[in-house]
Formats: C-alpha cells, sequence, structure tokens
C-alpha cells in the first residue's frame, strides 16, 4: 500500500468516526422529554448576552488586573 492510499484510508477513517459521531449527539435526540424534565423558561437577549459576553469579559478583566498587580518582574 502506497502512502496516498494510507492516507485517503486515515482520512476517511477520521471522517466517517465524526460523522457517526455527529450523527449520534444530533439535536433530533433531545425531541423527547425525560421523566422528570422540567426544562424552565428560556433567557432574554439581554440576559443571554450578559451571561456569555458580559461575565467572561468581566472574568478577563479581573483575572489580567490581578496579574498585572501582582507582577514582580518589574519591581527593582
Amino acid at each position: 500500500m502506497d502512502k496516498a492510499n494510507k492516507n485517503a484510508l486515515r482520512a476517511g477513517t477520521i471522517a466517517a468516526g465524526t460523522m457517526l459521531m455527529l450523527l449520534m449527539t444530533s439535536p433530533a435526540f433531545a425531541l423527547v422529554r425525560d421523566d422528570g424534565d422540567d426544562p424552565g423558561k428560556g433567557l432574554s437577549v439581554a440576559e443571554t448576552l450578559g451571561l456569555f459576553v458580559a461575565c467572561p469579559l468581566v472574568l478577563f478583566a479581573v483575572i489580567a488586573g490581578l496579574v498585572i498587580v501582582t507582577d514582580k518582574s518589574r519591581k527593582a
């Protein structure tokens, strides 16, 4: 088996495995409710932006600020 055939076989195997995993985790399986499932109300646009945009940015700023404040390499 030459190198090109080996690489093609490897790429095909990875593609098939990836497609199988994507099909197994597709949202179609979420249509059936489990016992005790109580999803509650959805988030508004402002709540979604606050949770997934503002909170990570604030957390990043706090961590970066703590790193800058506690940096000892600039002190002589």
